[in-house]
């Protein structure tokens, strides 16, 4: 089984890629975020820890985390999305490793991990290859307006508290350019998989 690190900045188009790889490679996917809303939920050790820490004040009336008022916190504070990074990615990270064990034994041929902290969490021991899907900024300036309604200072929040360039380009093996023509990105990632 091939295991493939995807990541990139905010608006790379990352979640394309990852369709493009389920339709074409019957590639099986996971989405880091997605396991760490998951053990968000009432009732699991992530959403405990994060109560104490942040407090009453980010929850929604039937009890389940404000995802909106607790990245209103995070984002304006460094501290603080270090802190939530430490109670949620620990544990995302085992989540995934017995995950990959279980697809080995069903017999999957590739598995997609996407994580946005893949370099800083250290994926690399869990994948054979990690890529970085490159966008250039106004690109995905432009999507994260279009698609999430997104403003200027959000969208420099955000980017704000991302890698740079450099540091991506160091860290991964494979760099797909992900710009606005998706059928050149399409080639680029049948080039990386041209022996799967």
């Amino acid at each position: 089984m091939k295991t493939i690190g995807i990541t990139g900045g905010v608006g790379a188009g990352k979640s394309t890629v990852l369709g493009f790889l389920k339709k074409e490679y019957q590639a099986s996917v996971c989405e880091a975020d997605k396991v760490a809303h998951q053990l968000q939920e009432p009732g699991e050790d992530c959403y405990r820890t994060i109560i104490e820490e942040f407090g009453c004040g980010i929850l929604h009336a039937d009890g389940t985390i404000d995802r909106k008022k607790l990245g209103g916190i995070v984002f304006a504070d460094e501290q603080k999305l270090q802190r939530l990074n430490q109670i949620v990615h620990p544990q995302v990270k085992e989540y995934i490793r017995k995950r990959k064990e279980s697809e080995k034994e069903a017999g999957t041929k590739i598995f997609v991990i996407e994580a946005a902290l893949l370099i800083e969490d250290h994926y690399e021991e869990i994948c054979d290859e990690l890529w970085y899907i490159h966008t250039p900024d106004e690109v995905r300036r432009k999507r994260l307006k279009e698609s999430r309604g997104y403003t200027d200072a959000r969208i420099d929040g955000i980017m704000k508290n991302q890698k740079s360039e450099e540091q991506f380009f160091r860290a991964c093996q494979v760099v797909i350019e992900n710009g606005e023509d998706f059928d050149e990105t399409c080639i680029q990632i049948k080039e990386a998989l041209k022996s799967y």
